[in-house]
């Protein structure tokens, strides 16, 4: 098959795509047991980490650090005397991903609780009181406060899921937001409208709602109605084709637009491949961490590009069963590590390029440099795992030139394949090579 690039009609910038949920593992203060993927994590250039769960991970600071009932541990303190706060675990996990080059995206809310009894996810005491500590948790991260920093720290979330279980729920099964939405609704319009009336220069959002697009609709219709302020819509979805990121994408930039938010930017902030949360779990899990989870990352990112999103956070690079990035055990680099290596580099792209090529399970990236060089991506992803076709592929830039072919599946690591005057290559399933035209 011929894949076309017009050189010609390039035009718009590389969105922010390999953002993700969880910072380097990695310690500056220890040398015990000493293991870290920092060098690498910084290699991919990532923009932005969302702190959410870090709560769950001793490295990012575990139950010391990120929630707010974790930074402010004892709800019937004084929100203004600096005593009151337990900052030292953010602090450190925050600076470590500045060393790397990635700023936090900061979560204001809770882990997700499993566990049988809840503890913070029920609704704080006084909604009010928590908006004046997380004033307060800002104030130290941005302007100094309680011998604090003064961050680029820029978006602020309101929670996480709150619409994960349905409200006539029984506590210990709510595992993101044990009230109801009304409550909720409470919640966010005063720490909104509060956290907005103190920072206006800071961009103040929320969610990140699960997957029920009519609590969207509804939620939206409300803050409306109430005339809160919303900067950014987070949302997360889980998938296993490619195109259900893209149609969501395409439906939350229309209800955003239908209730009168169509400034508000458009972000993704959980997504990975998931076939199944019951019988599929397993075998999900198993394909995050394998060359078809990195296919699927790959060839999500590149259709994300052209759709109405604005950001998206993979979930995640923790130390857990999500993280297709990294090994667990040695931290070393896994399939899923190069998508997001990859995607880095389009950041000194000046045009993203489109293909006029239509092919079924084929995905393309394409960009153009300050001096005209092209570097593109093409993926070969297929959820159905008895498909063994080969694809035989040729790239037509327009133009001749000399490129370094780089290929990612199961038995190539993003090693460089060939160096070519014709970018013509064979994919087999689930694989992806990158393209980098050359002097």
């Amino acid at each position: 098959m011929n894949l076309t690039f017009d050189l010609q009609n390039a035009a718009g910038r590389f969105k922010i795509l390999n953002a993700v949920n969880g910072g380097p593992m990695h310690k500056r203060h220890s040398t015990s047991q000493q293991r870290s993927n920092f060098e690498e994590y910084t290699k991919a250039r990532i923009p932005f980490t969302r702190n959410h769960d870090s709560g769950m991970d001793a490295v990012h600071g575990g139950p010391y650090s990120h929630d707010v009932s974790h930074v402010f541990p004892d709800f019937d303190a004084d929100p203004t005397d600096p005593a009151s706060y337990d900052f030292d675990c953010t602090d450190e996990d925050i600076l470590v991903a500045l060393e790397a080059g990635t700023k936090t995206f900061f979560r204001l809310g809770e882990t997700i609780e499993h566990q049988i009894k809840k503890h913070a996810t029920v609704p704080p005491k006084d909604f009010h009181k928590w908006a004046v500590i997380c004033e307060h948790i800002i104030r130290h991260y941005t302007e100094g406060w309680a011998d604090g920093f003064y961050h680029d720290i820029t978006y602020w979330e309101i929670w996480n899921e709150p619409n994960l279980d349905p409200d006539d729920a029984p506590l210990t099964a709510k595992k993101c937001w044990g009230g109801t939405t009304p409550q909720f609704y409470d919640l966010y319009e005063i720490a909104a409208k509060h956290l907005k009336s103190c920072f206006p220069h800071l961009k103040i959002g929320g969610p990140s709602i699960a997957y029920n697009e009519r609590w969207t609709d509804e939620f939206l219709a409300e803050m409306k109605r109430r005339e809160v302020p919303i900067d950014f819509l987070t949302w997360h979805q889980y998938a296993h084709e490619p195109h259900h990121l893209v149609e969501r994408a395409v439906r939350v930039d229309e209800l955003l637009k239908k209730h009168g938010y169509a400034d508000a930017e458009n972000i993704l902030s959980e997504w990975n491949y998931i076939r199944g949360w019951r019988e599929k779990f397993v075998y999900s899990l198993e394909t995050i961490a394998n060359a078809k989870g990195a296919a699927f990352m790959m060839a999500c990112i590149s259709e994300l590009q052209k759709s109405p999103v604005d950001m998206t956070m993979y979930y995640d690079l923790r130390g857990g069963v999500f993280n297709g990035a990294f090994d667990l055990r040695t931290l070393r680099p896994l399939k899923g590590y190069y998508p997001l290596y990859w995607y880095g580099m389009f950041y000194d792209m000046e045009k993203f390029v489109p293909c006029t090529t239509a092919e079924s399970d084929i995905y393309t990236l394409a960009g153009i440099d300050g001096h005209g060089k092209v570097l593109a991506v093409v993926t070969y992803y297929t959820d159905n795992d008895t498909c063994t076709d080969e694809k035989s592929i040729t790239l037509n830039f327009g133009r001749e030139g000399k490129y370094e072919l780089y290929l990612l599946d199961a038995n190539h690591d993003a090693e460089l394949f060939d160096t070519v005057t014709e970018p013509n290559f064979t994919l087999k399933p689930n694989s992806c090579m990158l393209v980098k035209e050359i002097n």
